[in-house]
């Protein structure tokens, strides 16, 4: 059987009871990167053989995999932070798991997306997600000004050394729009910042943010 286990965030002390009993159980552990994930087992005392499983072999190893699913074996997909198949590695695997008839069950637990959304206090009835904004400047302006024209929320991955750049375009694209930067979710360091694309700039200008960013835009009223 395989089994899709988020994984926290930040802090460690989000893991869930089942997904401890689900990893101690699995016959082999594929995670995004097994130094990562090493740090987070040892805190669990889980002692597990571990496969890396990322963007660069997920062709290789899905076909591996796939085997020994075949063979009996128990097989858990972890990520380097919260839910496999969200801008991770496991949607290839869990097609494959369908496609031939496998057994399969998805973890509830950690996800930076839903927890952004919530702290953000925007609208969250219905929602768009849109994975990481593009790196080349022409289709980040163009993803933000569909994201203006969008009545619902609308959320996204950011780096930290492009988000200046992302604020720059909703300056000019949507300029009293409120946006959020929920940034270092559930760690020592968690902020919430609202306000629009200038006001935003005007403090990472000053302060370089540091960590792992969700980035959302208000939807259009």
């Amino acid at each position: 059987m395989l089994y899709l286990v988020p994984t926290p965030i930040g802090n460690l002390g989000d893991v869930t009871l089942r997904a401890i009993e689900v990893l101690k159980s699995a016959d082999v552990i594929a995670c995004e990167d097994t130094r990562h994930s090493l740090r987070l087992l040892n805190h669990l005392e889980i002692r597990k053989p571990l496969v890396s499983y990322h963007e660069h072999n997920e062709a290789r190893r899905t076909e591996e995999l796939m085997g020994r699913l075949r063979d009996g074996a128990n097989i858990a997909i972890i990520t380097d932070a919260g839910m496999p198949g969200i801008s991770d590695p496991g949607h290839r695997l869990l097609r494959a798991c369908i496609a031939g008839g496998i057994a399969y069950t998805v973890l509830p637990g950690p996800s930076a997306v839903l927890t952004a959304l919530v702290g953000s206090a925007f609208p969250a009835e219905s929602f768009f997600y849109g994975g990481f904004l593009p790196v080349k400047s022409g289709q980040r302006e163009r993803m933000v000004t569909e994201a203006a024209a969008r009545e619902v929320t609308s959320v996204y991955f950011e780096s930290p050394y492009r988000l200046t750049k992302t604020l720059e375009v909703c300056a000019k694209v949507c300029p009293e729009r409120a946006l959020c930067v929920a940034r270092e979710l559930s760690k020592t360091f968690e902020e919430y910042r609202i306000g629009t694309g200038a006001e935003l700039l005007q403090h990472y200008t000053a302060h370089p943010p540091k960590g792992e960013i969700v980035f959302l835009m208000r939807p259009s009223e």
